[in-house]
């Protein structure tokens, strides 16, 4: 199953209720993590540390990894696992094509497609609802949600548990109204409510192999990720004197980083920063714009000396200019928090090349 869906609408803590449920169930499971940086992604670091199931491609998007991806599914099918999931970058388009069509057409009766499955939120449906928006996010970006959702077999509304009953029902009246021959669920990944049912939809119904025109190559679709960028960073934090709080140094970084993004355009739709202990005790941040504040998303809750961060991160800027912002934020932050940093890996990139 493909879980595709904007940048921060909660893809990887989805496939985490789903994974979770199929393990209740005795269903074999696993996860696949799919981002464009060649290394050291923060959401398989923090699956991992969470003991699910799963691996990782990257440097690229699956669409573009066919071979890869089939021997990944066919070793984790000998491994028991019956249902993979695997999300596609954040501001990914044409997954159902370049996946779903063409494992249809090249490997016939070997897979079985479970319904293109599409996560969103209220923050960013926001830009397609036609309404004020508190949304940080460009406009031009609205265009990647718009073309996900034509690709969807099913519809999840995510984050449930933070919506009111009347922002709940806006928003399942609006998908419903606007793609009214795609089934819409509520689900709240993180508490794990609606996962069951949501379950129970995917064992039972297949992709129905749609072929929408998301103008791929057009105006709209070049002006949305010409503004994007990748970073992808790891490095390691010692602390020169007695112990630091982790939780609050990724929080601080976060805010930083986002604070060096206040520009007109700019906007960083997601940041990961995952920090993990020689003990294996780790930490998860996430930040979901510059409108917003970091979210804790697993806390370490004690003390510790040293420190292993990898950060991810997409942002509306370019490339350089974030690269910049980024490495400055590590170092402002860190010497705050009396730390000596040691980078081993970097790499930043523009998503259409520039």
């Amino acid at each position: 199953m493909v879980c595709s869906g904007f940048l921060g609408a909660g893809k990887t803590t989805t496939m985490m209720a789903l994974e979770k449920e199929c393990r209740q169930r005795g269903i074999g499971a696993s996860i696949i993590s799919n981002d464009l940086g060649s290394r050291g992604l923060a959401d398989h670091a923090y699956l991992s540390a969470l003991g699910c199931s799963c691996s990782q491609m990257t440097g690229d998007c699956i669409c573009d990894q066919r071979e890869n991806l089939v021997s990944r599914l066919r070793r984790l099918y000998e491994e028991g696992s019956q249902i993979v999931f695997s999300d596609i970058p954040g501001f990914g388009v044409g997954a159902l094509e370049h996946v779903y069509h063409r494992l249809a057409k090249d490997y016939p009766e070997e897979f079985t497609l479970a319904p293109f499955t599409v996560v969103v939120e209220r923050a960013s449906l926001e830009k397609i609802m036609g309404e004020e928006s508190a949304s940080t996010l460009p406009d031009d970006l609205a265009y990647i949600l718009d073309a996900q959702l034509k690709e969807a077999d099913l519809i999840l509304l995510n984050k449930g548990d933070l919506l009111s009953d009347e922002e709940r029902e806006e928003c399942l009246a609006f998908l419903s109204r606007t793609w009214p021959d795609t089934p819409v669920l509520c689900l709240s990944a993180a508490t794990g409510e609606g996962a069951s049912a949501v379950m129970e939809y995917l064992l039972t119904h297949g992709s129905q192999m749609k072929k929408p025109d998301l103008g791929s190559g057009g105006v709209a679709f070049r002006k949305a990720l010409g503004k994007m960028s990748e970073s992808y960073l790891q490095y390691y934090a010692r602390v020169c004197c007695e112990q630091m709080d982790a939780d609050a140094y990724l929080c601080d970084l976060a805010r930083e980083i986002r604070d060096g993004l206040r520009k007109p355009g700019w906007d960083i739709p997601h940041l990961k920063l995952f920090g993990r202990t020689e003990d294996g005790s780790f930490s998860k941040v996430d930040l979901l714009g510059i409108g917003r504040e970091p979210v804790l998303t697993h806390p370490m809750g004690k003390p510790c000396v040293d420190l292993a961060v990898q950060l991810n991160a997409s942002a509306a800027c370019p490339w350089g200019e974030f690269s910049r912002i980024v490495n400055g934020a590590i170092d402002r932050v860190s010497a705050a928090h009396q730390l000596s940093v040691v980078r081993f890996y970097e790499e930043s990139f523009g998503i259409m090349g520039s």
